[in-house]
């Protein structure tokens, strides 16, 4: 083999070059140097035969569909998959109940006084209004299409929030609110009234989050109300009660109206204040200031996979500076690929200071979509932040998967917000009331005051038998075994509510 091949390199000088091992994985020799040649064709062919060189294998697929996750750029992938945490989705249980009883007891407002306004019986005295439960669940199969057992057995499974009990005059099944329930709803009113000055604050940060005219629509506020911590009447208490902040237009927008008595910090960004007052708690000798400059507090998810060269593109990343959400950056020129990534982290902030507003920090990826443009975010919003899920989380529990939650990490610990507020703190009262057990509740003078309400509970004979035969067991006593979805896996509360003797005739 040595001799033939110094036989080609005198023969041809330029033959040493398509030597056969010297060749890519793939290409072959020139026609011209294969005639010139006899024997670089033959040690070609001898070539063939040989198994390609790991090296030659690794370097076809690098790129390729199967390369998967082994890039070594050191700048953030603009696609990820998301990963799971149950602290953040164990949340969202719960949330599934309290927006089902908070659809039902809205429903029950509505039968009972279809023409009164929002959030009448919201402050107080809701749990004596009682109504017929063939009209509730005609009313919630309508408008929650709900199937016809859904109603009857979410409230038998929560009978800690909803009384069943027989009419003593009209003699057909009624549903009210326990008063326990009553007064968890109560508690919040009360928290939102008190707390309407910050309200109002919020929501003037808000506007500015919309440069350079600082407006918005209304009915997009109004989706957001229960987020931001705003009475149902917001409209009429919030922005038309103060002329020199809000004003109204014709078209339904809301706009920001300068006042000399604002603070100083209005446009201060929370992330900005989080990060000095990080900075000096935790600064060190020799500590960059340019480290923190720029820098987002991120926590990534349990079972995240943290490269080298991912560590070094979020590195990157936190040192890039970027414009305040806040500043009007309509005029800058984005044509350089350096003005794109500013403007891309400085998306990030206004949603991060967008969910820093809210009561309980978090909302729905549907109405966030509502404020894109004012915030500057991609229209693929997904996909943009799931591209920081050190930063924020996409929770997909609720409403069968349909239903996007995104949480700000950084104030949450171990599912329980760091810095509650007085509406939080009542939100959890209702929470925990749903969460109670229904072994912890005295049922049996309940369900035995329904009589035939069975029937009417169940939509008919076969739905109420169906019911019966679940909550209060066959005949041999024993109850049918439930599912998943249907099983109350609440926590112990360790005290007996005990369904009021005053809604137990």
């Amino acid at each position: 083999m040595k001799t033939a091949s110094r036989f080609v390199s005198r023969a041809h000088p330029t033959a040493c070059l398509f030597h056969p091992r010297l060749l890519p994985l793939g290409l072959s020799l020139p026609p011209a140097a294969a005639k010139t040649n006899p024997q670089t064709t033959m040690l070609r062919r001898i070539a063939a035969l040989r198994p390609p060189p790991p090296r030659a294998v690794a370097a076809a697929l690098v790129g390729g569909a199967d390369a998967g996750y082994s890039s070594k750029s050191t700048s953030l992938p603009q696609k990820q998959q998301r990963v799971r945490d149950h602290a953040f989705d164990g949340i969202m249980e719960v949330q599934k109940r309290v927006r089902r009883f908070l659809a039902l007891h809205a429903l029950l407002l509505y039968a009972a006084t279809p023409t009164a306004p929002s959030g009448k019986f919201s402050a107080g005295g809701s749990g004596a209004v009682s109504v017929p439960f063939s009209r509730l669940g005609a009313l919630s199969r309508r408008q929650l299409r709900l199937a016809p057992l859904d109603a009857g057995n979410f409230m038998l499974r929560h009978p800690h929030a909803f009384h069943l009990f027989l009419h003593p005059v009209h003699r057909i099944l009624h549903v009210r609110l326990t008063p326990r329930a009553s007064a968890a709803l109560r508690l919040e009113a009360d928290a939102i009234a008190s707390l309407r000055p910050g309200a109002v604050l919020r929501l003037r940060k808000l506007l500015l989050l919309a440069p350079p005219h600082h407006r918005l629509r209304l009915e997009h506020i109004r989706l957001l109300r229960r987020d931001f911590g705003l009475p149902d009447d917001f409209a009429d208490s919030i922005i038309l009660s103060n002329p020199a902040l809000f004003r109204l237009t014709p078209d339904g927008f809301v706009e920001f109206v300068p006042s000399p008595d604002d603070p100083p910090d209005l446009t201060v960004a929370a992330v900005e204040r989080s990060r000095e007052r990080h900075y000096r708690e935790h600064r060190a000798p020799g500590a960059g200031e340019e480290d923190a400059r720029f820098a987002f507090p991120t926590r990534f998810p349990p079972g995240f996979k943290i490269g080298k060269y991912f560590r070094i593109a979020v590195w990157k990343w936190q040192r890039l500076p970027y414009a305040s959400p806040y500043a009007d950056v309509s005029g800058h020129d984005l044509r350089s690929l350096e003005a794109q990534r500013r403007m891309e982290k400085r998306a990030v902030a206004a949603v991060h200071e967008l969910l820093s507003l809210t009561v309980d920090k978090r909302t729905t990826l549907e109405r966030l979509a509502l404020f894109r443009d004012a915030l500057g975010v991609p229209k693929k919003i997904k996909e943009f932040l799931l591209k920081y899920q050190g930063i924020f989380y996409i929770s997909t529990r609720g409403n069968q998967g349909k239903l996007h939650t995104v949480f700000l990490r950084e104030a949450y610990y171990k599912g329980e917000l760091l810095d509650s507020n007085e509406i939080h703190d009542a939100r959890r009262k209702l929470e925990e009331l749903l969460l109670m057990s229904r072994e912890k509740a005295n049922l049996d003078r309940m369900f035995t005051s329904m009589g035939r309400g069975w029937d009417e509970l169940g939509g008919g004979r076969r739905g109420g038998a169906e019911l019966r035969e679940k909550f209060l067991g066959d005949a041999g006593g024993r109850k049918r075994k439930v599912g998943a979805d249907d099983e109350d896996d609440g926590a112990d509360s360790g005290e007996d509510s005990g369904v009021e003797s005053l809604y137990i005739d």
